[in-house]
């Protein structure tokens, strides 16, 4: 399998994206509020998938509870932000939830929890995804709702290390830069490095590295990700496609690779990028 993990068009797919899928072996799909429109046409889309994709590939979803959400009311129930949950068993029954819906909609994996910390005055691209401000609760919460996810045998994916608290930018739309991180910033990572897959962070991170951001960054990836928060599992790009980063999606990807993600996400789902990241891997 090529380490990519790519969107789609629309709620079917495209004779184009069968061809692609099938010659070039993608990891995984991932999809978006475009690619679900009820519960058949859901599960119709993911036999489809199922037919051009290799047995284990990723089916992945970005579905957090609160406002990231894809799987939504009248066809599936509404779940609340992590800044909402208060307690363990909170936070552990809101994982089981959220794992049982993506996984009865056909999904093996979702983008979930996020353990990034609330700060004052940052960005709102965080907010009430986090759970909370503190380090320690942000850990503690965060590994529960892993745990719930795994319990009804979904991947989550713990995102976005070392960590997007900072960022004074939406990273959708530009490059956020962040002079320093803090040990409170590494700690729900570190705490969770366990967990078996992890999403970096578009973030320009200015005391390790000033010209690179982590998803780009071999000193970010090596020194920080995997020596200091320890993590040694999957470690999948954020999207290559956000305003954060620059250059053509296959040199994305080249250089994400490069630095030391093992996957790339490309979410769009333009078939020309597809075909450029799949042909340059």
């Amino acid at each position: 399998m090529k380490p990519a993990i790519l969107g789609i068009s629309g709620l079917s797919l495209t004779a184009q994206e069968r061809d692609l899928f099938r010659r070039h072996d993608p990891r995984g799909v991932i999809l978006f509020a475009r690619n679900i429109n009820d519960r058949p046409q859901l599960a119709n889309l993911i036999v489809e998938l199922k037919s051009v994709l290799r047995p284990g590939a990723v089916l992945m979803i970005d579905q957090e509870g609160g406002r990231v959400a894809r799987l939504k009311p009248p066809h599936w129930p509404a779940l609340p932000a992590a800044g909402s949950l208060r307690t363990a068993e909170e936070a552990y029954d809101h994982g089981r939830v959220l794992g049982a819906m993506v996984r009865e909609a056909g999904f093996t994996c979702t983008a979930a929890p996020v353990l990034d910390i609330r700060v004052p005055g940052a960005s709102d691209v965080v907010g009430d995804r986090a759970v909370s401000g503190d380090a320690a609760t942000v850990a503690r919460l965060g590994a529960e709702i892993a745990r719930g996810i795994m319990a009804e045998d979904v991947l989550p994916v713990m995102k976005h290390l070392p960590g997007h608290g900072r960022a004074l930018v939406d990273s959708h739309i530009a490059l956020p830069r962040v002079p320093e991180l803090t040990d409170d910033d590494l700690l729900p990572f570190i705490a969770n490095k366990d967990l078996p897959w992890a999403m970096t962070a578009h973030v320009v991170y200015e005391q390790y590295d000033s010209a690179n951001p982590g998803t780009l960054s071999e000193v970010i990836i090596r020194d920080l990700i995997r020596r200091r928060i320890g993590f040694q599992g999957i470690l999948v790009s954020d999207d290559l496609a956000m305003g954060a980063l620059s250059g053509t999606p296959a040199a994305r990807a080249t250089q994400a690779l490069k630095a030391g993600c093992d996957i790339v996400l490309y979410c769009p789902g333009d078939y020309e990028g597809n075909c450029a990241i799949l042909e340059a891997l």
